[in-house]
């Protein structure tokens, strides 16, 4: 463990003389506590629950990764990037992207969370200058928030249209069907009006979802009324949300059992089905067949970097949530690289399952597969629900795909929504101390709230609105916040003293001088063994210039945004960029706000300096591990007691001793604290 906490230099609101001097001159302690960290005392275990709760198990909380960072992009977008970026080439720039972009951002979220206890924005009493980047986040999950539960009253819809012997959208027959209907066969074309031309055509799936779904208007101008149909599933989901988080980690630990695991029993059936379907390897084939002259291509390794980016959740604020619930020496590391794994083999797998289906879809329409293909919305609710409807028994395998759809997205939808409620909840603590008391009611304001906002969606341009924002709301904002968070862990954070003279040990190589040493070293009490240069490198250097190369690409190639035939108006496109702005000002904003209203200094530069300093509660929640990690204790809160260390009687706090309880030091710098008895 650095110096950096026992040099003399206090945190925020401390004087330096209150540091015993054997305290500012060696190196921080690092506890043994009765020679092991096996097990717990049952007083410590109530503490903790007791406090802002844990998850039950760690199954529980493995799994709430799984239902968050595997989500329905895995399903509908990874899939048709893979066939259009190269095939199997496609997953070598995915690889390496998953390692030096996904994978290092994944971890770095879960150990800041874990080794805090604190929402997204409470963490940032790291560095008090950037917690705009925590409130940035929460800003951007909130938009989000309210348009991806959109999606999910979608699958709703479709869910309950399947239980149906022909499924609604086979035929051309129905009220919502114009004359361009036309059903795709192997060996001919059947059509309501045979002069229609063959690029006039459309397909029945296509029709229904344009008018029955959603009864599309011509524009984002003519919003239309609300679709009753629409805004009922929309309810639902905000219920069935609800019902899913209202007793926080106790009750979406539970839930996360079915929902993470359900849809891979499902891919699993429907690649079964797949697989035996004719047309289905001609599918498959198109899907991996690898083209290695694309990897020559810079879009190419653009979509690998976004895509591995966006589906493993980072800059969010969903892992720091779910990973402040853990117990403090949960080994992340290992968590971090078994999810990735999960999330990568999830999105290739559903690859087989999608276009083993689209290749026969392909042969019974007598269609090229490069036609029936699509992505996103276009793919889950027009070419997999046609390729659905032809299957013998089309009903239960139409109901099992968007009840898969649905849970793939309700369990990211109740992680992000828990994300703002941690935050909210955390902020409030400090003015309200008991409003964990009314986390169930603000959890009710904030699905009346997000229904309420999500209502224009279920109107007939409600489409347009979605799209808009699911292209603004995440886009650069996130990048922007994912480079910020990983610079300020790697290269600012510090004491006061080691703001101005550098970070980490005076003995070590270059990656010992900055603000990632001081990271990897907390995380390393957590662990207990060190993080390797991997790491360090890819904190300080590689993950920031991957998402700096993603973020100049997505500026580069900016273009109009459309919809189908729609191209959206200038003033739609600012209401975008609003949102974008929504997120991104409040990070000068409130470094501004802080130093002008709360840093204290006589100078610019002394401000500044207080500003980057760690707030005197930065560190572990319970006394027990900051005297483990070296930080000052926390006040008592039951006696109000107060102290620079305290020992421990079977891993419970006892009344805290001076230092001449310090009897010994290990070889690593550790200090062996015993109790006087």
């Amino acid at each position: 463990m650095s110096e950096s906490k026992t040099n003399g230099v206090p945190p925020h609101g401390e004087e330096k003389d209150n540091v015993p001097e054997n305290e500012a001159s060696s190196p921080p302690p690092t506890v043994d506590i009765s020679g092991s960290h096996k097990k717990e005392n049952k007083a410590s275990k109530g503490q903790e629950l007791k406090a802002r709760g844990t998850w039950g198990g760690q199954l529980d909380f493995i799994l709430a990764l799984i239902g968050f960072s595997v989500g329905l992009g895995n399903v509908w977008r990874f899939p048709y990037l893979c066939y259009k970026n190269g095939g199997g080439a496609f997953l070598i720039p995915y690889i390496i992207m998953l390692a030096l972009a996904g994978l290092p951002m994944f971890a770095m979220e879960l150990g800041f969370g874990q080794f805090t206890s604190k929402g997204c924005i409470g963490i940032w009493t790291m560095a008090p200058l950037f917690k705009g980047i925590g409130i940035a986040m929460c800003i951007i999950t909130a938009i989000v928030c309210v348009y991806y539960n959109m999606v999910i009253a979608y699958t709703l819809f479709y869910f309950f249209a399947s239980f149906n012997k022909v499924m609604p959208w086979s035929g051309c027959d129905n009220y919502w069907n114009t004359e361009n209907c036309t059903i795709n066969t192997a060996n001919n074309s059947r059509s309501e009006n045979d002069t229609i031309g063959f690029n006039e055509t459309t397909r029945p799936s296509q029709e229904f979802w344009n008018n029955y779904v959603l009864g599309r208007s011509e524009d984002m101008h003519h919003m239309g009324p609300i679709r009753w149909q629409l805004c009922l599933c929309l309810l639902l989901a905000w219920i069935v949300v609800f019902l899913c988080i209202f007793k926080g980690v106790k009750s979406s630990g539970k839930v996360v059992y079915f929902t993470a695991t359900f849809p891979y029993v499902v891919l699993f059936i429907l690649f079964i089905r797949g697989v035996t379907l004719p047309g289905a390897a001609d599918g498959v084939l198109f899907y991996i067949k690898p083209d290695f002259s694309k990897l020559s291509d810079a879009t190419v390794w653009k979509d690998a970097a976004v895509q591995i980016f966006y589906s493993l959740g980072a800059a969010y604020g969903g892992l720091h949530t779910l990973a402040s619930y853990n117990k403090f020496h949960n080994n992340f590391q290992r968590d971090a690289i078994i999810i990735a794994l999960i999330n990568c083999g999830t999105s290739v797998f559903a690859g087989f399952v999608i276009f083993s289906v689209i290749g026969f879809m392909a042969h019974d329409s007598g269609l090229p597969i490069s036609e029936v293909a699509d992505s996103g919305p276009g793919l889950a609710f027009v070419a997999y629900p046609e390729a659905l409807a032809r299957m013998p028994v089309s009903a239960l395998w139409s109901l099992l795909f968007f009840f898969m759809l649905f849970t793939l997205g309700l369990d990211s939808q109740f992680v992000m929504l828990e994300t703002l409620i941690t935050a909210v909840v955390d902020e409030l603590k400090e003015y309200i101390p008991n409003v964990y008391a009314y986390k169930t009611r603000i959890t009710i304001g904030a699905c009346i709230l997000g229904f309420l906002l999500g209502l224009p969606m279920t109107t007939n341009g409600g489409i347009y609105l979605l799209t808009l924002m699911d292209n603004y709301s995440a886009g650069f904002s996130l990048l922007l916040v994912a480079m910020l968070e990983c610079i300020v862990v790697s290269w600012v954070y510090c004491n006061q003293e080691r703001w101005w003279f550098g970070c980490g040990s005076r003995s070590g190589t270059f990656f010992m001088f900055t603000g990632a040493s001081q990271f990897v070293q907390d995380m390393k009490v957590i662990l207990k063994f060190d993080m390797n240069w991997y790491w360090r490198a890819c904190w300080m250097v590689i993950s920031p210039a991957i998402l700096l190369f993603i973020f100049i690409f997505f500026c580069v190639t900016y273009g109009p945004l459309t919809y189908q035939e729609y191209t959206y108006p200038p003033a739609m496109e600012f209401l975008g960029w609003c949102m974008v702005l929504a997120a991104v000002l409040v990070i000068p904003g409130y470094m501004v706000y802080f130093l002008l209203a709360k840093a204290k200094g006589e100078g610019i530069m002394q401000r500044l300096a207080f500003s980057v300093t760690p707030g005197e509660d930065w560190g572990p929640a319970l006394n027990k591990h900051r005297l483990e990690a070296g930080y000052p204790l926390l006040p008592d809160i039951e006696s109000g007691a107060t102290g620079t260390s305290s020992p421990l009687q079977n891993g419970s706090f006892v009344n805290p001793p001076d230092y001449n309880d310090v009897i010994s030091k290990g070889g690593n710098g550790a200090v062996i604290l015993e109790t006087s008895t």
